[in-house]
């Protein structure tokens, strides 16, 4: 063997160790969760480690949580390659997508039937029990009595707690004479001239919850499924405008001192379910096929750290009774038709 020939199998000797390093090295960093502050709390840890087990078991991968307190870091952390993996509002996943046109949906929660048809949350616009009388045209619920309040938002980047109910307020308000050509951007601020005369942003459905029953705001929107968790049905019916809820006496932070504290609906809109979502940039096609096969199966269906029956004692992010569906991005352009 001449000098040539053996330094050529050496180098070919390296390159195979050092793509099998790698790809090694592939396999066992950890794949990155980022999610929402609605589902940072402590209290979620048992259902955060219940998707990092099925997302393990797909890929082989561990799973580094990445909790946040503001839906823009998550969003960024996506778009920009941070993280590898999240669960988003459809808004949330829009404004991603739009940044980087490789995040992608990798699964939905259906509804009850177990379908996409009714696979919708609400988003809600509350009062605090012993107000709601001033939101009412007679015996039905309206927004009329809204303009001049403080009111809470959640984030700009929340689908129920800013863009489905500000689009109905813009649509609603624009047509009457003094708020003619009223845009979300109006919704904002509040003060002398403004729609609202102050308002605030809770940063998590949570916080925009503590902001009406803590008497910072007059008016809040938060959803259904990010309190569920936290609240109980006292009357009406579920989801409608006029149900009465309560903060529940085996609650959480950051409702601990707010027990027994009832809030009204006045408005109760459905939204599209959130996915969990990928950078396809990071995420190979054989990981996501095996993801969704996990994700999808009866055995995850049937899971109830994954979907929670009701009554059960521990806390979790679905219902009992759904189970996960794929979708593609079309189905969020109603979400992105708001915008427009």
């Amino acid at each position: 063997m001449n000098k040539r020939t053996f330094l050529l199998i050496a180098l070919a000797i390296s390159c195979a160790c050092a793509f099998a390093s790698g790809t090694a090295d592939a396999k066992s960093k950890p794949l990155v969760m980022v999610w929402y502050p609605n589902e940072s709390g402590e209290d979620m840890k048992g259902a955060r480690d219940a998707f990092a087990a099925l997302i393990t078991e797909a890929t082989g991968r561990p799973v580094d949580h990445k909790l946040t307190t503001d839906y823009t870091i998550a969003i960024e952390a996506i778009a920009n390659g941070k993280a590898d993996l999240g669960f988003f509002g459809p808004q949330g996943y829009v404004e991603a997508h739009a940044k980087n046109a490789k995040v992608l949906p990798l699964v939905v929660n259906s509804g009850a039937s177990g379908t996409l048809f009714d696979a919708v949350y609400y988003s809600w616009l509350n009062v605090r029990q012993g107000e709601e009388g001033a939101y009412k045209n007679g015996s039905v619920y309206s927004i009329d009595a809204i303009q001049g309040k403080r009111f809470s938002w959640v984030s700009t980047s929340s689908t129920s707690g800013f863009k489905v109910p500000s689009s109905g307020i813009v649509s609603y308000f624009g047509k009457k004479g003094e708020w003619a050509g009223l845009k979300a951007d109006g919704l904002l601020e509040g003060g002398k001239g403004k729609f609202f005369s102050e308002v605030l942003f809770g940063n998590s459905h949570q916080g925009s919850a503590v902001n009406l029953l803590t008497g910072k705001a007059d008016v809040a929107a938060f959803c259904d499924t990010c309190v569920a968790n936290y609240v109980e049905l006292v009357t009406g019916p579920e989801n409608r405008p006029g149900a009465v809820y309560q903060i529940r006496k085996d609650t959480a932070d950051p409702f601990t001192g707010l027990i027994g504290k009832k809030f009204v609906v006045i408005q109760s809109v459905p939204v599209l379910n959130s996915p969990f979502i990928y950078n396809a940039s990071l995420v190979s096609p054989e990981a996501v096929a095996k993801l969704r096969e996990v994700f999808m199966r009866d055995s995850t269906t049937n899971n109830q750290m994954i979907f929670v029956p009701k009554g059960a004692a521990h806390k979790g992010m679905f219902k009992g009774g759904e189970r996960f569906l794929t979708v593609e991005d079309g189905w969020f352009q109603p979400i992105r038709d708001l915008s427009k």
